[in-house]
């Protein structure tokens, strides 16, 4: 995972991406008919197109993530002990991003690492 973070609030952090940069690709479309006049409603008009591609892509990205969030698999973490969503064999906690796993080879024994210290 490239944030350390959950796999759902990734998702959820490329969906608000997505809408931020089309929203800004739209509000610079705009300037450019403040810059440049009537020449710059034909480039408003294709930064708003490419502004509402993005968000459309954001509204797919949004969609994609409830739609996994609703399979997830619900368990307490138990660092923290909130009741948080996983995503696949392995995953972190969305509060306290603690590395979670359901996968009894990955998992490791708290007993055995406290016996060694």
């Amino acid at each position: 995972m490239f944030f350390k973070s959950a796999k759902i609030n990734e998702f959820r952090l490329w969906g608000l991406v997505f809408t931020l940069v089309g929203m800004g690709i739209m509000i610079l479309g705009t300037a450019g008919i403040v810059l440049w006049g009537q020449a710059g409603k034909i480039i408003a008009g294709i930064f708003m197109v490419f502004g509402m591609i993005s968000l459309l892509i954001s509204v797919a990205v949004y969609f994609w993530a409830g739609m996994m969030s609703t399979s997830a698999t619900m368990l307490q973490c138990p660092e923290c002990g909130r009741q948080t969503k996983m995503l696949g064999k392995t995953d972190r906690c969305m509060f306290c991003r603690t590395i979670l796993t359901l996968d009894p080879s990955q998992a490791t024994d708290l007993n055995a690492e406290e016996a060694k210290a």
